[in-house]
């Protein structure tokens, strides 16, 4: 006699779970810009407090000040992380000729640029002002361009590494890289006294929206694109 089997329940389609992660995450920025653009006691108390407490560290420790500010304006620039995704799309054509993908790729990071800029020119929230600045940084505040470019860049590349089936090594490191990139810009950019903590959360979750809206529509035109390849029944 055979054993009862279970039938496992049915599993989504593959678009759903980065579609649903756009509108959770899309939910959250939209939420946390609200509160940004009303000036929201607590959150403006809380912002206060972390900036004043990692602007006196910086002025303490020059040593870590300087090499986060090389950090900051050379390694996880936005300029650098562009490059980056430039780079990965001219891989892309070059070693697999994958047109559309590497297409996808940069626009998806020049829409990115497009909707930090449009945001922070309508939040228009002013950068943190000291009497003693250890560095300077120009334009609105919100959202971080540093924080939410390296989200981007670095979670397009992660997604195509596991839609693509890399292998598990380089995978592990990339994940490491790219978790480095995006909360250290995050940290630089507090310590160094030109972004709001809230500023850096809300580049963070726009940038992951970004991410998720882009998988998603990667992932419903490879079904476009393979319908098209099968053609009609006949």
């Amino acid at each position: 006699m055979q054993p009862a089997t279970v039938d496992s329940p049915p599993r989504p389609p593959a678009h759903r779970t980065p579609a649903r992660a756009t509108a959770l995450l899309g939910l959250c920025s939209v939420l946390l810009l609200l509160l940004v653009a009303a000036r929201w006691h607590p959150l403006i108390t809380a912002d206060d407090a972390v900036a004043r407490a990692t602007h006196r560290w910086a002025v303490g420790e020059r040593g870590l000040t300087h090499t986060f500010r090389i950090l900051t304006d050379w390694v996880w620039d936005p300029v650098t992380m562009r490059l980056v995704g430039a780079a990965a799309a001219v891989w892309l054509v070059w070693r697999r000729s994958a047109w559309w993908t590497a297409v996808w790729l940069v626009a998806t990071c020049v829409l990115g640029t497009l909707l930090q800029q449009a945001l922070k020119a309508a939040v228009g929230r002013p950068r943190p002002v000291w009497p003693d600045p250890v560095d300077s940084a120009h334009y609105a505040s919100f959202p971080s361009g540093h924080a939410m470019t390296a989200t981007v860049v670095c979670g397009l590349l992660l997604w195509l590494l596991h839609h693509h089936g890399a292998g598990r090594t380089l995978r592990r490191v990339a994940m490491i890289c790219a978790a480095l990139s995006v909360g250290g810009v995050g940290l630089t950019r507090v310590w160094l006294g030109v972004h709001w903590p809230s500023d850096v959360l809300g580049g963070w979750l726009l940038g992951a929206t970004v991410v998720a809206a882009a998988a998603t529509a990667y992932r419903r035109q490879e079904g476009v694109n393979a319908s098209a390849a099968v053609g009609p029944p006949s």
